[in-house]
């Protein structure tokens, strides 16, 4: 099988990792810089190519930068076009990134959730943090990634004065409830498939409510409960998702969850839980590339 991977650098950890899983399992890899392909948009043969080479694949892996949403989804979206089993596909990531879209799908499918208020107007603070049951709040800008424009505001008025300056830069955001029985402690989920087949706990570092593992925090290998599985697995398919990874907060009410990732790092989640996520990720595809390979057959 001919697969590719849709990455801006091939010596991350989640790519080199993703390309040799796919070399063990027979496929022929092929790593490309998604910002640099360009797209042919004909009805006849509609074509993605990469320095005047035409790409020709079975499947690929889009690993999609959040700052390149539009760009990533729209080549993802063309090679759909032509056929090719995309591992997440184009509507899924551009779901997923919309945290205030992503917020108000996983609402309608009954997924649990911390309670979030969105507003335009600053004249509206008391209305917004009476929504969401006073401070403390978490504060969230929507364009941010890995823990950056997330504020914890432990007062009225330090929520007045992080929502003023926001919206001075004329930032969209999001203002939620603070789990406080949660710790500083939240759960990564991976989902393939539609299963949960690794998950860890992440531990903010000292005096840090946000627990990424990028801002400092620490991870460990965590075995989910059945309430926090079923919520994981049904984020990640509310957004259209093979391939998740979902945040988890554990509130007095059962499992919440912060987000969903549409192209999870799988460092963290490799080396806390001792799972071959990428062997999984590349078994996923050959299944599917199978089945639909078999559904052509039969037609």
């Amino acid at each position: 099988m001919k697969i590719g991977i849709l990455s801006r650098n091939r010596h991350l950890y989640s790519t080199e990792r993703l390309h040799d899983a796919a070399i063990e399992r027979g496929h022929d890899v092929t790593v490309v810089d998604y910002l640099r392909a360009y797209i042919d948009i004909t009805s006849a043969k509609p074509k993605v190519l990469f320095r005047g080479q035409e790409l020709t694949f079975d499947a690929v892996i889009p690993r999609i930068g959040a700052s390149y949403t539009f760009y990533g989804t729209a080549l993802v979206r063309q090679f759909e076009m032509m056929g090719v089993y995309s591992v997440n596909p184009s509507a899924g990531i551009t779901k997923s990134r919309d945290k205030l879209n992503a917020m108000q799908l996983l609402a309608r499918a009954h997924v649990g959730l911390p309670v979030t208020g969105f507003a335009h107007a600053t004249q509206d603070v008391a209305g917004l943090l009476d929504v969401v049951g006073g401070t403390p709040v978490v504060i969230k800008l929507l364009e941010g990634t890995q823990g950056l424009g997330v504020v914890l505001a432990e007062t009225t008025k330090a929520a007045e004065s992080v929502i003023g300056a926001f919206r001075q830069l004329d930032a969209n955001f999001l203002v939620q409830e603070y789990i406080k029985e949660s710790g500083g402690v939240d759960i990564r989920a991976f989902v393939v498939g539609g299963k949960v087949v690794a998950a860890m706990k992440r531990t903010g570092a000292p005096g840090e409510f946000r627990s990424n593992l990028h801002r400092g925090g620490t991870a460990e290998p965590v075995t989910l409960n059945p309430a926090e599985r079923a919520t994981a697995a049904k984020a990640a398919k509310t957004m259209g998702l093979n391939v998740a990874g979902v945040d988890l907060l554990q509130a007095h009410r059962g499992p919440v969850v912060l987000e969903v990732n549409s192209s999870p790092g799988l460092e963290g989640i490799e080396k806390s839980s001792q799972m071959d996520v990428a062997r999984t990720i590349i078994e996923h595809i050959e299944s599917r590339v199978e089945r639909r390979s078999a559904s052509k057959g039969k037609s």
